[in-house]
């Protein structure tokens, strides 16, 4: 069966190691904006070009799972909207989608964070403990049905469906459905 998987968690928490092993492990094709970012732009996120760039890869991710290749997404994914939304899109597609999420505590993130920019500086980025802090703020972890895979909630009321929803969210999506 195809499958997109969602990597889901922090800053530090290990998604890039998990998402190169799933990729490995069943023939997968790994997408991170992380790899492209400082490339292209030399930052993370410069005048939002980051949502742009995870509409390309979300489109290729989907065009993928089309042609019967499964997928990892190695993004991050701190919104449950976020993770609902591909989650559908996916099922729309006949494929299944799988969250994986890996928890880390605040101390550990921290150090992984710094240890990583000061030992390859130009293949991440930096962070300050306030912006740890803030990402710990505004992250919404998995509930036991994501985890589970369960049935995905409706979208957001007013939002038009989850593929309108995901188009809102990732401008640069092509049009899915």
């Amino acid at each position: 069966m195809t499958t997109l998987y969602l990597m889901v968690g922090l800053p530090g928490a290990g998604k890039t190691t998990r998402a190169q092993a799933l990729a490995a492990a069943h023939d997968a094709l790994r997408l991170s904006p992380d790899v492209w970012m400082i490339p292209l732009y030399g930052a993370s996120d410069p005048d939002g070009k980051r949502d742009v760039l995870e509409g390309r890869l979300v489109s290729v991710a989907l065009q993928a799972l089309r042609l019967g290749t499964s997928v990892v997404l190695d993004f991050g994914f701190w919104g449950r909207d976020e993770r609902s939304s591909l989650r559908a899109l996916a099922a729309s597609l006949g494929a299944t989608a799988e969250v994986v999420y890996l928890p880390v505590d605040r101390e550990t993130q921290r150090s992984r964070v710094g240890s990583r920019w000061a030992t390859t500086p130009g293949d991440t980025f930096a962070m300050t403990d306030a912006e740890v802090d803030d990402s710990r703020r505004v992250f919404e972890e998995p509930d036991a049905a994501e985890l589970a895979g369960g049935p995905v909630p409706p979208a957001p009321a007013g939002s038009g469906g989850w593929a309108t929803w995901a188009a809102a969210r990732w401008p640069s999506l092509d049009r899915v459905g």
